[in-house]
């Protein structure tokens, strides 16, 4: 399984469990899980933190499009059927015009082109003032699943040296 990760993941990882600063374990991780096809984000995705200006901007600016990926033709294709289906449920027409201009809408494209697995802090909702990811998720047919879920999935470790 590989894992397309929405922008929250890292920004709620640097402010919170993860820090850079604290827990460098998990950044490697990221990079380790990358070099093997696991874990990816999207170019977007990339943006959306570069333009920041602290560590994670940092960390970010040190990855290429082989953890950002650009979209191909096949997610190209793909943005069509998720405004098809964000346009057909019900969103008011500024949560459509929002979705629309942020990295979600080509992050689940890009997990619908690839067959990946989207990871975000998001959580279902009945708003119609937003459309969130597992929203676009579960209508296009989209695995989705927490960091948390994925870590365990990937039976990650950041253990600490021992004592001996």
């Amino acid at each position: 399984m590989s894992y397309l990760l929405d922008a929250n993941v890292f920004i709620q990882a640097k402010n919170l469990h993860y820090g850079l600063d604290f827990c460098p374990a998990f950044w490697q991780w990221l990079i380790e899980q990358n070099r093997t096809g696991k874990v990816f984000s999207i170019e977007k995705v990339g943006d959306e933190i570069q333009a920041g200006d602290d560590d994670l901007s940092d960390w970010a600016k040190d990855r290429d499009s082989d953890f950002f990926l650009n979209p191909d033709a096949a997610v190209l294709q793909s943005l069509g059927e998720v405004s098809q289906w964000a346009t057909g449920n019900g969103y008011e027409a500024t949560a459509i015009t929002t979705f629309f201009q942020v990295a979600d809408y080509y992050l689940v494209a890009h997990a619908l082109a690839n067959g990946t697995t989207v990871v975000t802090h998001e959580i279902p909702s009945n708003s119609v003032k937003k459309v969130k990811i597992p929203n676009a998720c579960i209508g296009t047919d989209v695995k989705f699943m927490s960091p948390y879920e994925m870590l365990r999935h990937e039976q990650a470790r950041f253990v600490l040296g021992t004592n001996q």
